[in-house]
């Protein structure tokens, strides 16, 4: 295998904890010599342990090996170890691959710099692409303090998501579902709003054979939290996590019954309306560690991203029926004056999935 191969299994493995290990990112490593695959690792939940440190532990054997890393070793010392850099010349290893340069600014750079100074082989670039990809999450996080947000929307093909009487059971099939739970499985968390909350009550959680530990944290943006502590929501925030995202301030009564469900506030900034500012709440969310955010409802919070140019991705589902201009719309009103004034998403993939189609779609630089 070449140097392409094992780090596209060391990308492979980094993926297994996708939307687990937040604040970190998703890494994998893979130690190989002599054509032999000595050590393998990834990122843990919660960030820790790191890929290197999972992979080294094939311990002595690793010495003049080669190590293929997703993302450059870490420089910097936690409070659980050495630096990842540091321990892979302290392996002995000739040579080590890796996919991108990590912006962290505690690292960038410095660690490639400590491997070569002491005298291992370094390359950079190998999958860069697949790597960026990966650890896009991480990478926007840093840059602007906030989640990559993919809006996911499931409607017919004139973009409705219910009936006028509210029915929406189902509009895509079960293949589109399906699906829809893996992209959940690969987010940090999912996000709908109140009025969604409040409507449907649902679960947010990962229901895949064998994904069932993967459901992420589920984040309500609120105007007014009492109106949500009746919900299966709250009342089950000890099992799955459970966020409110709200600029009021709830009284103490409200206060204490979320502590005794376990749920959790995050104070944003109040709009106009004194309804959670958009920025504000990504913002309080990036700096609580979230790295890749799902939007999943409703059409107040989706336009409200929209317009505020915070949506990096859409994950569009579209059904092969039509339900009219009298059903309810996928997106609330945009206020919009002039085309140029819209957001534009080119596509980067369209799936079949039976009778559904999954567009995917990247905000145009």
């Amino acid at each position: 295998m070449n140097d392409e191969g094992y780090m596209r299994a060391a990308l492979a493995l980094a993926r297994r904890e996708i939307g687990r290990c937040w604040p970190n990112p998703a890494v994998g490593c893979v130690l190989v010599r002599d054509g032999r695959v000595l050590g393998r690792g990834w990122t843990r939940e919660g960030g820790r342990p790191h890929a290197e440190a999972e992979a080294l532990a094939a311990g002595a054997a690793a010495r003049g090996g080669t190590a293929y890393v997703t993302l450059e070793p870490c420089a910097h010392q936690g409070g659980r170890g050495p630096a990842c850099a540091d321990s892979l010349v302290a392996a002995g290893l000739a040579r080590v691959v890796i996919g991108e340069v990590d912006p962290d600014p505690r690292t960038a750079g410095q660690g490639i710099a400590r491997l070569r100074e002491a005298g291992i082989q370094v390359e950079v670039g190998v999958c860069a692409d697949e790597a960026a990809e990966l650890h896009a999450g991480f990478r926007l996080r840093l840059k602007e303090g906030r989640p990559l947000v993919t809006l996911k929307l499931a409607t017919s093909l004139d973009g409705r998501i219910a009936l006028s009487n509210g029915e929406s059971r189902w509009i895509t099939g079960p293949a589109a579902r399906a699906r829809t739970h893996l992209i959940r499985a690969e987010s940090d968390a999912v996000l709908i709003g109140s009025a969604t909350a409040r409507a449907d009550d649902p679960d947010l959680t990962c229901r895949l054979p064998g994904l069932s530990g993967h459901s992420p944290l589920r984040v309500i943006l609120a105007s007014r939290v009492e109106p949500l502590l009746p919900l299966k929501l709250i009342r089950t925030a000890r099992e799955v996590p459970t966020w409110i995202v709200t600029a009021e301030t709830p009284s103490a009564h409200v206060k204490e019954w979320l502590e005794k469900a376990g749920a959790r506030l995050v104070p944003a900034a109040a709009d106009a309306r004194g309804r959670p500012e958009v920025k504000s709440a990504l913002m309080a969310l990036g700096a609580a560690g979230l790295t890749r955010l799902m939007v999943e409802g409703g059409g107040v919070a989706a336009a409200a991203l929209l317009s505020a140019g915070l949506v990096d991705r859409i994950a569009w589902f579209r059904a092969p029926l039509a339900l009219g201009a009298d059903a309810r719309p996928g997106l609330g009103p945009l206020g919009l004056t002039a085309l140029n004034a819209a957001t534009r998403f080119r596509r980067l993939s369209l799936e079949q999935l039976d009778d559904d189609v999954l567009e995917t779609l990247i905000r145009a630089a």
